[in-house]
């Protein structure tokens, strides 16, 4: 299974100017903790629920003078999308993210979260879980 598989391809994008407010409101409508910031298809940052309450809200700064490119994390960890799951997941933990941006040819394509790969695994667990209960022994 690929990354690609699992992706949402429905990803949330704003350019580099759109300001903070615009990116809380688009969230909290789309029902996202997260928007990809790109140009021309291209992942250069993304910014989470987490940087506005942090870089803008908790610091005090206006949210409709506040832009994606002040509070983004720039050059955000991405996945090609022909990946294996595991390289994900290994691409998390190394970079301590719970979002990656999935590209395909440095292009954008979708976005593999933590909560996408935890569904994955619990109907994996479900899955294996059937086969140990048709295996098992009545007693």
């Amino acid at each position: 299974m690929t990354v690609r598989d699992v992706a949402t391809t429905g990803i949330e994008t704003a350019g580099p100017d759109a300001t903070a407010e615009a990116l809380a409101l688009r969230m909290e409508e789309v029902g996202v903790g997260s928007i990809v910031v790109e140009t021309e298809m291209e992942p250069i940052g993304i910014v989470t629920d987490r940087d506005l309450a942090v870089e803008v809200l908790a610091a005090g700064h206006s949210p409709d003078e506040v832009t994606a490119a002040d509070i983004m994390t720039e050059t955000p960890v991405t996945v090609e999308a022909e990946e294996g799951i595991l390289t994900a997941t290994n691409a998390m933990a190394e970079h301590a993210v719970r979002r990656l941006p999935v590209v395909d040819d440095g292009k954008l394509v979708g976005i593999v979260t933590m909560d996408d790969l935890v569904v994955l695994l619990v109907a994996e667990l479900g899955n294996l879980g059937r086969v140990v209960e048709a295996e098992s022994p009545t007693y």
